[in-house]
This record gives structure tokens, sequence and C-alpha cells, in this order.
């Protein structure tokens, strides 16, 4: 299965545990915050159980398998990142840039964005990836600390 491959990518990138006061997520581990996730011991949590909740809260509900596999992964990652209505909206964006607005940009994976993706480059969806994480920083200046590690992660995934 695609997902087992690309979480491998995912937890690498999100490393272990952390609690960053900068970081709106606050304590973290794997990825896995305590604010999305209170009734989590987030300190205490194993890979499986990130795993899990990747797979359940991330990919099913992110119909990331609906996708065409050459941006299965990115889209994935940018859940992570972004949350599913927030990569979606960045995914149709992408779309958008490539297709003359042919999308609502709604955040909303359903089955007119998973037909408008086919054929969408992955570039161009890392480039739109990328333009996310920019407008980030540049409402949130104490962001910038993590600009170099997005954009790396952006422009690899």
């Amino acid at each position: 299965m695609m997902f087992d491959k690309i979480i491998k990518d995912v937890l690498a990138h999100e490393g272990g545990y952390s609690n960053d006061k900068v970081d709106p997520g606050g304590e973290t581990n794997f990825g896995i915050s305590k604010r999305q996730y209170p009734d989590v011991d987030i300190k205490n949590l194993t890979v499986d159980g990130a795993k899990e909740i990747y797979y359940k809260d991330y990919w099913l509900k992110g119909k990331c398998d609906k996708l065409p596999i050459n941006i299965q992964g990115i889209y994935f990652d940018m859940c992570v990142n972004f949350g599913i209505r927030g990569a979606c909206r960045v995914l149709q964006q992408a779309v958008n840039g490539k297709k003359a607005n042919k999308l609502v940009e709604d955040g909303r994976i359903g089955p007119n964005t998973i037909k408008c993706s086919k054929g969408l480059e992955p570039d161009r969806l890392r480039a739109y990836r990328v333009l996310r994480f920019a407008k980030i920083v540049l409402v949130s200046k104490k962001m910038e600390k993590y600009w170099f590690g997005w954009f790396r992660r952006a422009v690899k995934q």
C-alpha cells in the first residue's frame, strides 16, 4: 500500500518529541500535536500510534488514495502540515493555476477536485506548497525559523 511507503518519509521529517513554544502545534511527537489531540499522551506516543492517527485522520479523510499516484505523497505530507482543508486548497490552487480556475478553492476534496487533479505535475504542486509556506512566514515573522526546513521538505517530497 502506498501509505506504508509515504508514512516513512513523513515520520522522518516530523521527528520525535518536541515542545517548541513557537510551534502553533505546541507539544508534538512524530508531528502529532497535543493541541489537535488533547486526549493523547503525546510524550509517550509510539510510532505505531502515530501511524494509526495519520492513516485514519489524514490518509483516509484526505482521500489521498483517490489522487494520482505521483502526487499522493506530496498531498498527504501537505495534509500533515496544513490540515486536510489547507492541503486541499493548495491542491485546488495548483490545479487552477494550470487549468484556468475550474475549481472552487473551498478546501473540500470531492470528486471534481480528484478528477481535475489528473495530469497535475508534481513540481507544480510543490511550487504551490512552497508558496503556502512562504505566505505563513510573511504573515508571522516568528515562523521564519522553520522556513528553510519547510522549503527543503516541500521540494523533496
